[in-house]
């Protein structure tokens, strides 16, 4: 029940504990007293709307920002990786495998905002070797959720 649960809540979780309860076959009280004890456990660590960001007023730049950087002795990543998850500017943080270490996404309030993060926090942090940053023009999906930005037109077009 526990991963069904799971999945339930990362697909929406504004359903009741009622609805939880029909769907998976057991008692509201049930559902709830799962959900207290998962968030007590750290494994629901907050709930969150996805936000169609164009069609809302306040316009904010998002970016992508790859980090290669050097492990630090005796805690590897650990330590930058919470010097850079306290920015405000930044919304995520992952480590990777790969071609680069880290990648962070930003919001800031225009590209020359995030340019300066990254010229003034991210680059001149202890053992960042280099960045790489890549603006997000269009969000077409984002967990799970197509985000649908414009009216399909249904005309048909004919071209002799």
């Amino acid at each position: 029940m526990r991963n069904k649960l799971i999945s339930l809540l990362k697909q929406n979780a504004r359903l009741s504990n009622e609805q939880l309860a029909v769907m998976l076959g057991v008692t509201a009280e049930t559902v709830a007293a799962e959900i207290q004890s998962l968030e007590k456990q750290g494994v629901i660590m907050g709930y969150s709307a996805i936000v169609n960001e164009e069609k809302i007023e306040e316009e904010k730049v998002t970016a992508i920002i790859e980090l290669r950087v050097t492990p630090q002795k005796d805690c590897g990543f650990e330590e930058i990786a919470k010097t850079i998850t306290a920015y405000e500017e930044v919304e995520s943080l992952s480590l990777m495998a790969g071609a680069y270490d880290l990648a962070v996404t930003v919001k800031g309030d225009n590209v020359k905002d995030i340019a300066m993060f990254v010229a003034q926090r991210l680059a001149p942090l202890s053992g960042v070797i280099s960045t790489a940053t890549y603006f997000i023009l269009k969000t077409y999906k984002e967990k799970g959720i197509c985000i649908e930005n414009e009216e399909k037109d249904e005309r048909n077009f004919f071209l002799p």
